[in-house]
């Protein structure tokens, strides 16, 4: 597993980014998506420049037979490619399936991060408002630290966003920083 088998404190989660944008309210989020691509470009970039573990936590669009390399050549093939090339994941990254809100519910999340070790994750993505917000949820209950890059988080209702990232800070202590204030240097660790 190129190093993911040792023992980190810190992952990178990238909710719900492999996309094809065909679904409702997809033209209110494809520019506010289309704003942080570059953010999370440098994001996952320094990430696994620091081994940090990357992984996407993605819904199947219902697609009950899909594994996701098929999701991922599914979106780099449809109109909205360009979004998702630069942020696809590579042969390092780890990738969890899920069908519903939050990246915890009935997926293999919560043993995949206990593997790793990891006790706090950087979660980016999209909608913030939406799959963003229940996910810190879910790993506050967990016991798991949450910081959020607020400008690595695409929304649909940049108001509704607003107020997530409110409640993630005020209700689940989660650290909410421009994405340039993640450090992933071991060190900091």
């Amino acid at each position: 597993m190129n190093g993911y088998t040792d023992t980190r404190r810190l992952a990178l989660v990238v909710i719900d980014m492999i996309n094809t944008y065909d679904h409702a309210d997809a033209e209110l989020l494809e520019p506010s998506a289309r704003r942080v691509v570059p953010v999370l470009v440098d994001l996952i970039g320094r990430a696994r420049e620091a081994d940090v573990p990357v992984i996407y936590a993605n819904d199947n669009f219902g697609s009950w037979r899909s594994h996701h390399g098929e999701l991922v050549d599914t979106a780099l093939s449809g109109p909205h490619g360009d979004l998702i090339d630069p942020i696809k994941p590579d042969e390092n990254s780890l990738f969890v399936v899920k069908a519903r809100h939050s990246i915890f519910y009935e997926t293999p999340l919560s043993y995949l991060l206990w593997k790793l070790g990891v006790r706090h994750v950087v979660l980016c993505g999209q909608v913030t408002e939406q799959c963003v917000l229940y996910s810190a949820l879910d790993a506050h209950i967990r016991h798991l630290g949450v910081t959020v890059p607020q400008d690595a988080v695409a929304a649909i209702h940049p108001h509704l966003a607003e107020a997530a990232l409110e409640m993630m800070e005020r209700n689940m202590g989660a650290r909410i920083v421009p994405a340039k204030g993640v450090d992933f240097d071991p060190a900091a660790r």
